[in-house]
């Protein structure tokens, strides 16, 4: 993002300050452009620039922090194999952004269709809209009370509250164990190595 911004505006370092985790790729964006004066309309092409460099920075060794965290490919295996559970995505992301991620980790097969970060400058107007789009995809349709949020953040957590869904916090991002239990996650794990638990706090 940092040098999509640099390449559009001629601007280093320009989300210096600026929150990044748990935001969509349209706020962080949003509040860069005002804190340099870029007009929004002057945005339209960022997606596209940040997409380019994000392809060639995910097959640099040793760019930034890279890798699956523990536990999520074998939860992610678990999880598809039952009858009772769809997976889906709610990301911050752009779309095109999410895709190369989760391709680039063989992660995105697991996912058949949810919301992202083009689909609401607000984080928590994903929810109602990552479950419209899993009806639409021929997935089942729910209660937000029947969803559950997975997040590392506290306004992962906050979609749930907003939403009414339940949520799942980890501690595998910025945040700590203590600092997720304070945003009023229903479950706090420190990663997702334990399967078994965290399919039993899914299940409810």
């Amino acid at each position: 993002m940092t040098l999509a911004f640099r390449d559009l505006f001629a601007v280093d370092d320009a989300f210096q300050g600026i929150p990044l985790p748990g935001r969509t790729d349209a706020w962080i964006l949003s509040d860069a452009a005002t804190a340099h004066g870029i007009p929004h309309d002057a945005l339209v092409r960022f997606p596209e620039i940040y997409v380019e460099h994000l392809i060639v920075e995910l097959v640099k060794p040793g760019s930034g922090r890279k890798g699956v965290m523990p536990g999520v490919r074998e939860l992610l295996d678990r999880l598809a194999a039952r009858d009772d559970i769809f997976l889906a995505l709610l990301t911050g992301n752009y779309e095109a952004a999410a895709r190369l991620k989760l391709e680039h980790f063989d992660l995105w097969r697991y996912f058949r269709c949810g919301a992202f970060g083009d689909d609401a400058p607000d984080r928590n107007g994903l929810l109602p809209k990552a479950i419209a789009r899993i009806a639409a995809c021929g997935g089942p349709t729910f209660l937000p009370a029947d969803a559950i949020v997975v997040g590392d953040t506290p306004l992962d957590v906050a979609v749930a509250t907003v939403g009414g869904a339940r949520s799942i916090a980890v501690a595998t991002g910025n945040y700590s164990v203590e600092q997720l239990r304070e945003s009023g996650a229903d479950f706090v794990f420190e990663d997702l190595s334990d399967t078994d638990a965290v399919i039993a706090a899914i299940l409810g």
